[in-house]
This record gives C-alpha cells, sequence and structure tokens, in this order.
C-alpha cells in the first residue's frame, strides 16, 4: 500500500494537476491583458463583470405572476422563462423583446404540460400591450425600462384517463411504463414511456422498431387525458456488414474489430452503445457515431456504419509548483497514441521533486518511465501493457534506488469482469530500518476486477471488488514470498436525483514468505496513511516501528472508509467522512494499532468528474505526528 499521496505534497500535486491541464490545453495570455481565465468553470483570474456587447441593448423590467400549483412547478416556469433567466441583462433591440416574450410563451406553456397542466393559460404584455396585439414591429419608449408582465393560471392537474398501447405492442400494460390509470398525465411521462417501449422493441434484436402514432387527447371537462401509442416492430435481425469511415491514420479493420459489432451477432442497441464508448476509450478518435441502415440488407441483417474524427496522435505536457514543505517540483510527458496505427500508445515521462527542499541532488526524488499499450492485441476483448521504470526515493520509511521492467495483459471477461496477469522484474538498492540491501525481484501479478459502476470517477450506484495475488521471488537471497490483497467499495443513492450518496470502501491484504521482514523488500511491504488510504495521516505514517521508533512497514493490514457525498448546488458537494486502518507486523491483522481519520471535504463537479479537496484530522495521532491532512484531486477519493 506504499503509493498514497504524502500530507507534505499536496501543494505539488494541486499545483501539477492546474499547470499540466493549463500548459497542455495551451492556454496562452498576452502580456497586459486582463482577461477573465477560467478553469472548470471557475473564475481563477480577471474580472467577471465582462459581458458580450448587445445591438441595440433594450433594458426590460419584468413581472412573473403564477397563479396556482406549488413551488415545485413556479420553479420549473421560472426555469422555462428566458427573460426571468436573463432579467438582469438587455435584449437586442424592441423586435428581440417581443421575439423573446412569445418563445417565453411557448416555453411556459409546454413547462405546464409537463406538469399536466392543460388547463393552464400564459398572457403576457409589454408595455400594456397585450403580446397577440402588438405590430410586426413594435417600438418601446427609450430611456425606460419596458415593463413586461406575464401572468400564468396554471389550472388543475390533469390525470391519465384511457391509455392504449396498438400494433406490435399491444399486449404490454401501460403501468410498466409509467402510465397507470388516474395517474398525473405530464407530457414527459408521456414522451418517456414512448421512448421506452422504442427502446424494449429495439432491445428484442427489431433495429426498424418505430411509433408511428402518439395522440394525447384532453377532456376539460373531467380533466383527464386519454392516450393512444402505436409502434411497429419490424423483423429481428442481427447485425449485417460494418464499415468504417472517417480514419486517416487508425486502421480501418482494427477499428470494425474492436468495435466487436461483428457480422451475424444479433442486433443490441446495448451492444452498440458499448461499441462507441469503447472506441471512444481509445483515446486517438474526438469523436464516435454508430449508425444504423435505414432497411435491412437483402440477407435480412442490418449493415451499421461506423463514423469516426480523428483526435490528434501526439501530446504532450508539464506541470510545476511551488511548496513551502516540499520546495519545487517538475513533471513532464510526452506521448504518441497511434503508434503503428492501430491505436498503440507510447508514453514517456519524468518529474523531480523536492527541489529547493534540500541542496542535495541525491535526496531529491527521481522518477522516470517509458510505457506501451496496445489495444486488441490477443483479440478485440484484451490489451497488452510494457514498461520500464526508474526511480529514486526518499519518504520517511526508506530510501530507494529502483529499476523495473514489466509486461502483461488484461482481457474483458464481460462487460463488468475483467482479469489481466503478466510478469515483472525488478531491482532495488534499499536502505531502511533494517539496513541497506540490494534486491533482484521476479514476480507474477494476478487480478481479477468485477466493476458494476456506472460513473467510475462519481459513481451512485453499483460496487467494485478487486482481487490481485503477486507470488514473488527474491533472487539475490532466493526468498519466495507472495502478497494478496482484496477490496471492495460500494454505492447507494437514497434519493432519485442522487443529492446523497452514501459510500463505503473496506480492503484487507497480507503477505507471505520470506524468514524475516528484511527478506521483503520494503517498498513491498504494507503501509497506510495519505489520500488513498486513512486520512488525516502522513504518508507511510501507519506502520509497525521499532522501538527507536523506525518504521519498518508490515506484513499485513485492513482499512476502510464511510461517506456522506451530499450535492448543495449542481456543482457543490460536502462529503463528511472517516476512515480507519491498521498494519501489523504478523501475516494477520492485530487491531491493538487501530488508527482512525475523520473530516469533511468539498467536491466541484466538472464533466470529467469532480475535483475533491479534503481535510482531515487523526482521531488518535501519534505522538510528535501529523496533525492534520489536506489531500486534492479529480474523481472521487474511491
Amino acid at each position: 500500500m506504499g503509493r498514497h499521496l504524502p500530507t507534505s505534497r499536496l501543494a505539488y500535486r494541486t499545483a501539477l494537476l492546474f499547470g499540466t491541464v493549463a500548459l497542455a490545453a495551451g492556454v496562452l495570455l498576452p502580456a497586459g491583458d486582463a482577461h477573465a481565465f477560467k478553469l472548470f468553470g471557475m473564475n481563477l483570474f480577471g474580472s467577471e463583470d465582462e459581458t458580450p456587447d448587445v445591438i441595440d441593448p433594450v433594458r426590460f423590467a419584468l413581472s412573473l405572476t403564477v397563479n396556482g400549483g406549488d413551488e415545485d412547478l413556479k420553479s420549473a416556469i421560472e426555469n422555462a422563462s428566458r427573460l426571468y433567466q436573463g432579467k438582469d441583462q438587455p435584449v437586442s433591440g424592441d423586435l428581440g423583446l417581443a421575439v423573446t416574450a412569445r418563445d417565453d410563451r411557448d416555453r411556459i406553456l409546454a413547462a405546464l404540460y409537463e406538469n399536466a397542466r392543460y388547463g393552464g393559460t400564459v398572457e403576457v404584455t409589454i408595455a400594456g400591450t397585450n403580446l397577440d396585439n402588438l405590430p410586426p414591429d413594435p417600438v418601446f419608449a427609450d430611456g425606460v425600462a419596458v415593463p413586461v408582465s406575464i401572468v400564468v393560471d396554471a389550472g388543475p392537474v390533469f390525470r391519465l384517463g384511457t391509455v392504449r398501447f396498438e400494433g406490435d405492442i399491444a399486449n404490454r400494460n401501460p403501468a410498466t411504463y409509467g402510465l397507470p390509470e388516474g395517474g398525473e398525465a405530464g407530457s414527459a411521462v408521456i414522451l418517456k414511456a414512448a421512448e421506452r417501449l422504442l427502446a424494449d422493441l429495439k432491445e428484442e434484436g427489431r433495429p426498424l422498431a418505430e411509433i408511428t402514432q402518439r395522440t394525447v387527447v384532453a377532456d376539460h371537462a373531467t380533466n383527464t387525458v386519454d392516450v393512444t401509442i402505436v409502434a411497429k416492430g419490424g423483423s429481428i435481425a442481427d447485425v449485417g456488414d460494418v464499415s468504417v469511415k472517417g480514419t486517416e491514420s487508425v486502421d480501418a479493420g482494427f477499428v470494425a474489430d474492436y468495435s466487436r459489432l461483428n457480422a451475424g451477432k444479433p442486433y443490441s442497441p446495448e451492444d452498440i452503445r458499448r461499441a462507441a464508448e469503447r472506441l471512444r476509450q481509445l483515446g486517438v478518435f474526438s469523436s464516435v457515431t454508430i449508425k444504423e441502415a435505414t432497411q435491412l440488407a437483402p440477407n435480412g441483417t442490418i449493415p451499421m456504419t461506423i463514423q469516426v474524427s480523428e483526435g490528434k496522435m501526439r501530446y504532450f505536457g508539464v506541470g510545476a509548483q511551488v511548496s513551502t514543505t516540499d520546495g519545487v517540483g517538475l513533471q513532464g510527458y510526452w506521448g504518441h497514441r497511434n503508434l503503428f496505427g492501430r491505436a498503440e500508445s507510447l508514453r514517456i515521462e519524468g518529474s523531480v521533486n523536492r527541489i529547493g527542499e534540500t541542496k542535495e541532488l541525491d535526496k531529491l526524488d527521481y522518477s522516470t518511465a517509458l510505457l506501451f499499450s496496445k489495444p486488441g492485441a490477443f483479440g478485440p476483448a484484451s490489451t497488452f501493457t510494457a514498461s520500464v521504470k526508474a526511480s529514486l526515493l526518499d519518504p520517511d520509511a526508506y530510501k530507494a534506488t529502483i529499476f523495473s521492467g514489466a509486461a502483461g495483459a488484461t482481457f474483458e471477461l464481460s462487460d463488468r469482469d475483467t482479469a489481466s496477469g503478466g510478469a515483472d522484474l525488478t531491482y532495488a538498492t534499499i536502505t531502511d530500518a533494517f539496513g541497506k540491501r540490494n534486491y533482484l525481484t521476479a514476480s507474477v501479478p494476478l487480478e481479477y476486477v468485477r466493476d458494476t459502476r456506472t460513473d467510475k470517477l462519481n459513481p451512485t450506484d453499483g460496487y467494485r471488488i478487486s482481487v490481485n495475488a503477486r507470488p514473488s521471488y527474491e533472487i539475490e537471497a532466493g526468498t519466495i514470498f507472495s502478497s494478496f490483497e482484496t477490496s471492495a467499495a460500494g454505492y447507494y443513492s437514497i434519493d432519485a436525483e442522487n443529492k446523497f450518496v452514501l459510500a463505503g470502501k473496506i480492503a484487507a491484504g497480507t503477505l507471505v514468505g520470506g524468514s524475516g521482514l528484511a527478506d521483503i523488500p520494503a517498498d513491498r511491504r504494507f503501509y497506510l496513511g495519505g489520500g488513498g488510504s486513512v486520512r488525516g495521516y502522513a504518508y507511510q505514517e501507519i506502520s509497525p516501528r521499532r522501538a527507536d521508533g523506525a518504521i519498518t512497514g508490515g506484513r499485513s493490514y485492513v482499512s476502510g472508509s464511510v461517506e456522506g457525498r451530499i450535492a448543495v448546488t449542481e456543482t457543490i458537494g460536502v462529503v463528511p467522512f472517516a476512515d480507519f486502518g491498521t498494519v501489523s507486523a504478523g501475516s494477520t491483522p492485530d487491531f491493538s494499532e487501530l488508527r482512525v481519520g475523520a473530516g469533511v471535504g468539498l467536491r466541484y463537479a466538472t464533466p470529467f468528474g469532480p475535483i475533491r479537496l479534503d481535510v482531515a484530522v487523526p482521531l488518535n495521532p501519534y505522538p510528535g505526528g501529523t496533525s492534520y491532512g489536506i489531500y486534492a484531486g479529480i474523481g472521487q477519493s474511491f
């Protein structure tokens, strides 16, 4: 467990994150210009008061009144109104004000229908004149805000009356699709039912299924709505020829194979969705669209076309930081996403940390790596990886010079299950509590993962379970040892909007073999503490220790975390949490030295996962140990 973010290295990692994003994105600001700059929707510097120029600006004073309904309906109407949302900004010209008002009337009526208010009315007046009585090119008084009045009478809630499914859906139960007799007859509910009916027909292998009729009749005498939906299923078909368009440097045949849309396979919209996502994850395409033919081929199959647009194949990034605790850290990387035309990736990276903290070059932290991966190496469901790494490390527990080479493969057993295996060889010179020693270790890492989460960076449901083993042979001393680790994380949303999510994780590991702890390389022993395990404690702080206080690492550990992820707004979240962990000298965990940390975090939602900032304190700190920890990153903590 010696791979977590040290408390003292927060400034480096945080600055590196933002520096790399900014530089890799090519943000160039001319000297002397005072332009605002935003990252992830946040204004980092410059004025946020800059507003776009409006031609012939016309200011208005809006009065929006909603009679009837509840606060939810009022909020829906306010959100639908462009005038209400922009009430502090001018519109372009007198005609622009009238056009926006007409659009608002239609939008508010749609909001009423969505909330089953088919008898509602919307009256709009501008400068005292009804919207329908305005001339084609109205002129309003200059120099004053034009008064605009919107009066909404919500009307009664309409209920579902008779609901009929006809055609190839005649035998289905409307209640199953959210249309029970007597239920609220919101237009969005009716549209969603039709979409689900169509999706179910397609999931039966009917690519040409369609909704041929959708009729909604409101009876204002009884405040009910009768609904009729007619669908045509069409023939069940298999996947036919799969063609690829838009490729330039990427091999089109590889794209078709990697999509796994094999000819002769039963048609499935879910398979198509997964194929598109699989191709996007290759990183070589800026867009992926899979289109189905509008008619079946003569042999009864459905042809498909994969339309792609290639992105930039070469990339680089740099980052830098300044920290009062760790000095200066620098990182750089260069990569190629399509080395040989079949999405093979090559990445070269390196970093130097703690510049300025020490003037001795041999006490800085250095690392460099060459990483290679080849998707589809042993079939479409496999990925081959290889790496060469070198590092000079000086954490509190040990000082090490490490060289390693590794190769392996990952296989997708199903949409939820993956298995991986490989081999690595590591040479290390390590100075720790047991003295200085050389290690040459050959290992065979093996792992199985089952992941049912729908969102990997911000999960709200599902679980992830991993089990891994790493049989090893230390060649210098002839020591055989193995590590075994397992972890499980689960997520449960209390409400339908995912505004309150409970998340929990537990992990455990053990090391067996070797006559003594010194026979096992220090970087292979277990430690806890830091952003990836027990927050509030420093990196590797939780560990067995000798009588003189020297950290030795352990043979077993147990750790766990519980979080309550609370959405305060659409972008801001608060996360109270508690972590616990223990590391023992024996292969069986001993809970006598259990350490607990607790704290609270902030989350800022972005399109690629939440930005995370956590503050934690140890509830039972070590004497003279860390008194608090601050951690930052992208994505949830687990």
